[in-house]
């Protein structure tokens, strides 16, 4: 099939003609460039890499016929994660899971072009065997955390331990609290926010809680400590909703400090750079698999994060304990 459009190193364009009017972009897509699966069509669109016109589109969205379409792919992931021998923290393990510490700045599994580094390839280096349910990229990983997002993270080492473990978050009996830091001051020292969180129409590589439609999310907190211009709190949630306390605390006019994706500024006069988003999944309990027990694994404040409170100063109110 004879391509209407031309390619520019890794950029293509491409340009509806009045036979294409009425048709789904990822359905254009599949036609023009079959060696494409339309799921990976779909997730380069939902993730900024297709514009139409020079704007994000939805892969619904139903073409007029006169547009040009630039596509700019990504890599082809490999079919299965490799072990690579990069540090890892261990925060506690047992014969069924693995509770580890993952620092701000490295992504769960790969995607989205990112294959190395990883904490998957990190596991399978320490742990040879892993959960299979995941699939090849995905060994033993039951939940995320953001990659920006430090903290406590569980990984099933057997299949049997995986279905326990995605049990126990579908039920919502796994408790999961983190800390984070967000700008100005919250009018009450406890607080619940319960907007339904959906992928944002315009902005397709952020959420939102600002539309009546979405999943339900749940997201509590409970204030720590208070600046004049931020505020530290203890967060529970009871929902896992991608990006829900990030979009929810920015929902409420607070956005967690260093998170840019949804308002915080680049820069706080007087204080350093802050490369991350200052939310750390700081608690997480559970029953292990390999028991029964409940457990509780807590993962220390990093020090980036501690470095920055006490850049803060000294005017501040006197802190809740963690």
């Amino acid at each position: 099939m004879r391509r209407s459009g031309y390619t520019d190193d890794r950029l293509m364009r491409l340009h509806a003609r009045g036979e294409d009017a009425g048709k789904r972009l990822d359905v254009f897509l599949h036609e023009r460039l079959p060696e494409y699966s339309r799921s990976r069509l779909q997730e380069w669109i939902k993730t900024g890499r297709v514009t139409v016109d020079d704007a994000p589109q939805k892969p619904s969205y139903a073409l007029k016929g006169s547009e040009t379409i630039r596509l700019e792919p990504a890599e082809s992931p490999p079919l299965k994660a490799q072990a690579e021998d990069l540090p890892l923290e261990v925060l506690y393990a047992d014969d069924a899971v693995i509770a580890v510490n993952k620092p701000a700045g490295v992504v769960v599994h790969a995607g989205a072009g990112i294959h190395s580094g990883t904490l998957v390839n990190r596991l399978l280096h320490h742990f040879q065997s892993l959960s299979s349910l995941g699939g090849g990229l995905r060994p033993g990983i039951v939940h995320r955390l953001d990659r920006f997002t430090s903290g406590v993270l569980l990984v099933a080492r057997t299949d049997r331990a995986h279905q326990a473990l995605a049990a126990q978050f579908a039920s919502r009996t796994v408790e999961k609290i983190y800390i984070a830091l967000v700008h100005g001051a919250l009018k009450h020292d406890r607080g619940e926010i319960t907007a339904k969180i959906t992928r944002d129409p315009v902005r397709r590589t952020r959420m939102t809680a600002r539309l009546a439609t979405g999943r339900a999310a749940h997201t509590e907190y409970e204030v720590l400590q208070r600046w004049p211009q931020f505020t530290l709190v203890r967060v529970r949630i009871r929902t896992g909703r991608t990006h829900q306390i990030r979009v929810h605390m920015a929902s409420i006019g607070h956005p967690i400090a260093g998170d840019r994706l949804y308002g915080a500024p680049a820069r706080v006069e007087g204080m350093p750079p802050l490369d991350r988003c200052f939310l750390h999944a700081h608690l997480i309990s559970f029953e292990t698999p390999a028991t029964g027990e409940r457990l509780t694994v807590e993962a220390p404040l990093p020090v980036e994060l501690e470095a920055w409170l006490k850049a803060l100063g000294e005017n501040a109110a006197a802190p809740r304990k963690l």
